[in-house]
């Protein structure tokens, strides 16, 4: 008969397939609410757990005596995401977002510990998260995901560190070497980290002041560069969003038949943005093409629900507009 230990990693890897759909849904579903939230991110991906390091986990906690009672509801990174951002706030704005969209099992700040323990070293902050809803949602693997959340500083630093201390290859005489010298790559990288999110709020606070020429006198829509610039000065305290979502939103500008930023400009001169984002009620802070699209919401109502480049997103629209007029 075989033991509890290899049954429940029989079921696991009967059960990979469907973990692997579950966690593509998932990927799926986190890069269209940072889309949608205008949040700027630099990836997201996402990994199933191999049936052996499922194996390789049950069996070290078997082989110390704290075997696990039910491996299959009590390892929970069996589907895991990775969103890597620029700079330290936006991670601090994907958590709050997850958090508002989805129902929050566990939150941990590992950077933040290993910070109040006096020390420099690995920084990360990692989400359980569920899709179900409820005051009584546990973990389920097909519904739930482990998200891990880094600066993209942050990810080099655990990938190089991980790569050298996990081959088995670092002779035993260079480890208090290796240590230090890793500590201080860490102190340097968090300093680098402050130093990025001080140059995009400079370069933010300063691009909205700034005349813009377009890109393509060819091409009706507004640029991309023109409206990062315009919306910079616009909303001046809403986070950059990535790049692809400016250019989107420039095309539903031009379904609108604005195709310049004075034309823009005139639009949204009667609406007060910071009333709009307050009816919202948002958890977290929307990014910039967030805001340009509430706004437009606000003015344009059903009109804009129904153009052809909403069409995707048809009910969350419909479902934001209610509560802009309610």
């Amino acid at each position: 008969m075989a033991s509890p230990t290899r049954r429940a990693v029989n079921r696991y890897a009967d059960s990979h397939r469907s973990l692997q759909s579950v966690t593509d849904d998932f990927v799926a579903l986190v890069t269209a609410m940072l889309d949608e939230a205008g949040i700027n991110y630099l990836s997201v991906d996402g990994r199933t757990k191999s049936v052996s390091s499922f194996a390789g986990k049950v069996h070290r906690r078997a082989a110390a005596g704290r075997p696990y009672a039910d491996p299959l509801t009590e390892i929970t990174d069996q589907v895991g995401v990775r969103v890597i951002t620029y700079v330290a706030s936006d991670v601090a704005a994907v958590a709050e977002l997850l958090a508002d969209q989805l129902t929050v099992l566990d939150d941990r700040d590992l950077g933040l510990e290993t910070a109040d323990e006096g020390r420099f070293g690995y920084a990360s902050r990692h989400l359980l998260v569920s899709r179900d809803t409820g005051d009584d949602v546990v973990y389920q693997p097909t519904r739930s995901a482990s998200v891990q959340l880094r600066t993209v500083l942050q990810h080099a630093w655990a990938e190089f560190e991980h790569d050298i201390r996990y081959k088995g290859t670092v002779p035993e005489q260079l480890v208090a070497d290796l240590d230090r010298r890793f500590t201080l790559a860490a102190g340097l990288i968090e300093l680098a980290d402050k130093e990025f999110s001080a140059i995009r709020d400079r370069v933010q606070v300063d691009l909205g002041t700034q005349p813009t020429d377009p890109d393509d006198e060819d091409d009706p829509r507004i640029g991309a560069p023109e409206l990062t610039a315009f919306l910079a000065g616009r909303y001046s305290t809403a986070g950059w969003s990535r790049t692809d979502r400016y250019t989107w939103i420039s095309g539903v500008l031009l379904e609108l038949g604005i195709t310049s930023l004075d034309e823009l400009s005139g639009i949204l001169q009667g609406i007060d943005s910071s009333e709009v984002t307050a009816r919202m009620g948002y958890r977290y802070p929307p990014g910039a093409v967030r805001r340009l699209d509430d706004d437009l919401l606000h003015h344009f109502g059903q009109r804009y629900v129904e153009l052809t480049g909403n069409a995707h997103r048809r009910d969350s629209l419909t479902a934001r507009l209610a509560r802009l007029q309610g």
